[in-house]
């Protein structure tokens, strides 16, 4: 059993970390954006150097009581905000937010931690290159944050997760001693991979303080069409054609259903829309090239074989950088959209391409069994299998009246989504939100290794209890 970290102790930690400030834990620190968890801390603690970090988790260690790290609050699977008895210590590195070293011949930087991904960017941009990783809430979420998550987001489709971002780490495991991983090595074979341990455990096997990263090249010629199409069969046949077309250049393949653009008319009516009349499914794409290929060209003769053939119904191709940002807008506001509405279940879900079309029509059925009034929003990124597949309340109705059905929509929805060998967390992770989802559906051998890992790297359970497995 963890001490809760309180008043006493705050007074020892002070005596024993005098370089970190600490806090008491406002709202902001113990909400998450859904709403689903209010945290129990009392504490903040934020250092500014790794050799803070390691100073804190030692006293937690010494004391037993448990550290839960805070990126940038915008996790949706409540992974930041702790729920047990026994308070935990909020741990946050927003004073850890430089950019270390940036290499442009190497195409790669080094940050801290709490860095944020729009901050990355610029850099990157600084320096006539492209940080890839790219998502709604670039500007409050942190690089730790996202890869303790191993964050997606829009750009997946040709640059990969976050993971596949991250050259090296730095990072303080649960005794207190600083993993020094920070090597800008496209290959390094060297015994266990900690690094990849680490990225995707979400502050349970220790607390990543750094981060280099891989940079691309900054694409000087970019298109981005908006296009309405019969149906998600026809968008994937759609995308490959446009990949056998454009080759690896397909940097974005966004799906969006018609509800979720009827939602965006009537939360957000500034947001301009391609359409006068949301259409039944619709995608938004974006090529990026060099300069010896014309991105617009390629987009509008794609546009033009798929209209012939059946597959696209009506669409524009961006024709100035305002309409490229309106167009995205549409894309990065349906979250928002989404939650004024009020979801009554909602789900992060990766699926083999080739078993979408099939998946939605089987899953929707499945809903309107329950209630043919429920409304659904099927939208995400097609283009590498993840979808949001999220379940509303009828026209003037709330989330609450239909609350009880959420459980079982989501078993429904989840069973589908493991019939067809998909995953049930595709790019939020589990959190706290989705630890019964895991034992549910996870594999045994793997939960079991999971669980030897976590007692030999932190045998006393001190990093962010309660997340990933229940304490």
């Amino acid at each position: 059993m963890l001490n809760s970290f309180d008043q006493r102790l705050a007074e020892k930690f002070e005596a024993a970390c005098p370089n970190v400030r600490l806090k008491k834990a406002s709202e902001n620190y113990l909400e998450e954006p859904r709403g689903k968890f209010h945290g129990t801390s009392v504490f903040v603690a934020s250092p500014a150097s790794t050799e803070d970090v390691a100073a804190v988790i030692q006293f937690a260690a010494a004391e037993e009581f448990g550290i839960v790290p805070y990126g940038g609050g915008t996790g949706l699977v409540g992974g930041q905000v702790a729920q047990s008895s026994a308070a935990p210590l909020l741990l946050s590195l927003e004073r850890m937010s430089s950019i270390r070293n940036v290499y442009p011949e190497e195409r790669a930087l080094i940050a801290d931690a709490g860095c944020t991904i729009e901050k990355l960017q610029q850099t990157a941009a600084q320096n006539g290159l492209l940080f890839p990783l790219s998502y709604a809430s670039k500007g409050t979420a942190t690089i730790g944050a996202g890869l303790s998550v191993n964050s997606g987001g829009l750009n997946v489709l040709r640059y990969g997760m976050a993971r596949n971002l991250c050259l090296g780490i730095e990072a303080v495991l649960p005794n207190g001693s600083i993993y020094n991983g920070l090597r800008r090595l496209r290959k390094d074979n060297t015994g266990y991979d900690l690094r990849n341990l680490l990225i995707g455990s979400e502050g349970t096997l220790g607390i990543i303080t750094g981060a280099a990263v891989s940079l691309a090249p900054l694409p000087s010629n970019t298109s981005v069409a908006f296009i309405s199409v019969t149906s998600p069969q026809a968008a994937l046949t759609l995308l490959a054609m446009l990949q056998d077309r454009a080759g690896e250049v397909v940097s974005a393949y966004e799906l969006l259903a018609g509800n979720g653009l009827t939602f965006l008319a009537e939360t957000h009516p500034s947001t301009r829309q391609p359409f006068t009349e949301p259409p039944d499914w619709s995608v938004l794409v974006e090529v990026g090239t060099g300069t010896s290929t014309d991105a617009a060209a390629t987009l509008e003769e794609w546009f033009v074989e798929g209209f012939e053939r059946g597959l696209i119904t009506d669409g524009l191709v961006a024709s100035s950088e305002k309409q490229k940002d309106e167009f995205w807008a549409v894309r990065e506001t349906l979250p928002e959209a989404n939650r004024t509405i009020g979801a009554v279940a909602s789900h992060d879900i990766s699926l083999p391409l080739s078993e979408i079309p099939d998946f939605i029509d089987e899953a929707d059925a499945a809903i309107h069994e329950l209630s043919p009034e429920i409304r659904i929003n099927a939208f995400g990124h097609l283009g590498d299998g993840n979808l949001h597949y999220n379940a509303f309340p009828p026209t003037g109705a709330s989330a609450s009246e239909f609350r009880h059905l959420s459980a079982d929509i989501t078993q429904r929805v989840l069973d589908l989504v493991a019939a067809r060998d998909g995953s049930f967390s595709a790019e939020h992770g589990i959190g706290r939100l989705k630890r019964e989802d895991l034992v549910r559906y996870g594999d045994p051998t793997k939960l079991e290794a999971m669980r030897t890992i976590k007692a030999a790297l932190d045998p006393k359970g001190i990093m962010n209890p309660g997340a990933v497995f229940a304490d």
